[in-house]
């Protein structure tokens, strides 16, 4: 497993990932003087040929094979040797394919799905609750016209 490469100085500025994991990104050090290229001890290693993942596990989460999905034909395809990654798709079919996925005992890596059922409906019964709201108040102003 390779390590995880930090940029030069990443802990000296919280710009560069000291307080936030999001800016936590690699960038090459390139200047002339740079301790980190002239791999001195005590920095951060560089990208370098040597580091690469065996061929066997390279591309695997969770030693399972990724598969991304997009729509209900996609997922048909994945099996229990899968990993579902899904795609970028709307809420109603999300909630579909989240059921499918509870279904059949699958695993997707990028969605908590009790979490994201439980939530989806609450949104779900909100909206149609709101909806009622809306036609009531526009039936109680075209009684009083």
């Amino acid at each position: 497993m390779p390590p995880k490469f930090q940029r030069t100085k990443y802990r000296a500025y919280v710009k560069l990932g000291s307080g936030q994991k999001s800016k936590l990104k690699y960038k090459r050090a390139k200047g002339r003087h740079n301790k980190t290229r002239q791999k001195w001890r005590g920095r951060p290693p560089m990208v370098e040929v040597g580091y690469k993942n065996k061929n066997d596990t390279r591309g695997l989460i969770n030693n399972k094979m990724p598969v991304f999905v997009n729509n209900l034909k996609d997922l048909e395809k994945a099996t229990k040797e899968n990993i579902i990654i899904l795609g970028k798709i709307g809420m109603k079919l999300k909630m579909e394919l989240a059921k499918e996925i509870q279904k059949k005992n699958l695993e997707a890596f990028n969605l908590n799905i009790k979490k994201f059922l439980k939530n989806a409906e609450r949104k779900l019964n909100f909206r149609k609750n709101a909806d009622k709201k809306v036609e009531k108040k526009t039936e109680n102003k075209e009684e009083k016209k």
